[in-house]
């Protein structure tokens, strides 16, 4: 990720809304600045908008389509639809960019601005550089529309299109006599999930999906994957899938009631396409976040693993270059470079059940021989993101985990590219080992760039 972008994150443009980078201000700015790069190409200028269900989203819409719309653009709304979705409606339907208002996982008082091109693959950083120079002139400008903003009426046919689209994928697959429970973290999965699940045939237990703009991510979805888990076991369900605010990642539960990850995901994945002749040259892209114990059954599997910097986009420019057909994060993002130009929950939750069911055979057999290696996270909220190596209490204290640690664990510490957080991830064999060292690191990162807690 480039150091020089001041707006764009792992993730398009997030931050609290209402708030700088969030502000009325800067959002339209943005949907100017988008329609004069976009605009000097041939034809009519048409953006395709979408929306999670947080309380902010509409009002957010509504700006930055003013903006596009200053700018001459045509501004097509689908309103609440996976992150997902408008990438694939806009790469089929020819937009010249798709725009997702959402903050994904994010608590409800933060949104953001995810931009797709028109092939339906995310920005790469050199154009949101340009987007950014763009943006700042704008605000240098002061053009601004004149509130109050009004977003373009919606037009629902996109999201059955979505759907549609994704039943479709797999004309086989027929889930009679399956029982799901399926979380929809109170987001966009809500509008589609449900009913996709139930025209494929299975009984489905549908939890968190009654969004009502605060309640997206609250306790729910793939932030609290050991929900849907308790509840599968609870309601004696095959499988769980529970989804993120926007769900372009999934998670799940099997019928023991254990979470399956993003890493069990792509051991599943990776056996199955293996055997059928489709994972190219052996190989999975994972991050760095990924647990050694999913390296380790890969490897006894005869398929090698890479390590790409944590964000999807990053993964997927990862396995562009070593021409990988699989590959994901822990964290439930999955990518089928067959199937999706992104990341997608409902496409990842059909690709697991579709080798459940022409396996025969449970999730838990599916993911058997990851033996996951004791891992723990521990969050900072810190004031600003600068690079730590400059702290030598830091740097020192991480390599002495390092050289400890040795070849028995590893060390992972990075900002978030979505919040303000720097996050410290150890494995290790030894959990005490484990905890001590990340507990030191937390705690050097606190002392030098933590927020101060307020009361």
């Amino acid at each position: 990720m480039s150091e020089l972008r001041k707006l764009f994150g792992t993730d398009g443009i997030r931050g609290v809304a209402g708030e700088y980078p969030l502000d009325a201000k800067t959002i339209f700015a943005t949907g100017a600045a988008l329609a004069r790069l976009l605009g000097s190409g041939s034809g009519p200028l048409r953006v395709l908008l979408g929306a999670d269900t947080r309380e902010s989203s509409s009002w957010i819409a509504a700006v930055i389509a003013e903006g596009l719309q200053s700018g001459g653009a045509e501004v097509v709304n689908a309103g609440v639809i996976t992150t997902p979705g408008v990438a694939y409606l806009t790469h089929k339907h020819e937009f010249a960019a798709g725009i997702v208002i959402s903050a994904s996982h994010n608590p409800w008082r933060d949104n953001g601005i995810k931009i797709f091109a028109s092939d339906g693959y995310k920005l790469p950083d050199e154009v949101e550089l340009r987007i950014e120079a763009e943006i700042f002139r704008q605000l240098e400008t002061g053009a601004r529309a004149d509130s109050p903003f009004l977003a373009p009426a919606v037009d629902p046919r996109f999201v059955l299109e979505y759907e549609n689209y994704l039943w479709k994928l797999f004309p086989a697959l027929d889930l009679t006599g399956l029982r799901l429970v399926v979380d929809c973290a109170n987001g966009a999965a809500s509008a589609i999930a449900p009913d996709l699940f139930t025209r494929l045939g299975a009984r489905v237990d549908v939890t968190h999906a009654a969004p009502n703009g605060r309640n997206i991510n609250a306790n729910c979805g793939a932030l609290h994957p050991e929900i849907v888990a308790a509840e599968t076991l609870k309601r004696g369900a095959d499988l769980g899938i529970t989804f993120d605010g926007d769900a372009d990642r999934a998670l799940f539960a099997d019928g023991n009631g254990k979470v399956v990850n993003g890493d069990g995901v792509l051991l599943l994945a990776a056996r199955d396409l293996k055997r059928k002749g489709e994972l190219n040259h052996q190989k999975v892209v994972a991050t760095t976040m990924s647990n050694m114990g999913l390296e380790a059954a890969l490897r006894a599997d005869g398929v090698s693993m890479l390590r790409a910097p944590v964000g999807d986009k990053y993964v997927l420019e990862w396995m562009k270059n070593h021409h990988a057909s699989l590959g994901g994060e822990q964290s439930g993002h999955i990518l089928f470079p067959a199937l999706s130009t992104t990341g997608d929950g409902l496409l990842t939750a059909l690709v697991v059940l579709d080798i459940v069911q022409r396996s025969s055979r449970a999730l838990h057999e599916l993911t058997a021989g990851l033996k996951v290696f004791p891992q723990v996270i521990v969050n900072v909220k810190v004031k600003e993101k600068r690079p730590l190596e400059e702290f030598v209490t830091i740097a020192d204290t991480i390599r002495a985990a390092e050289a400890e640690l040795k070849d028995n664990g590893r060390v992972v510490v990075r900002y978030s590219g979505t919040e303000s957080l720097a996050r410290v991830m150890i494995e290790a064999e030894s959990q005490s080992l484990m905890q001590f060292h990340a507990e030191r690191i937390a705690g050097a990162i606190r002392e030098e760039l933590g927020v101060v807690p307020v009361g």
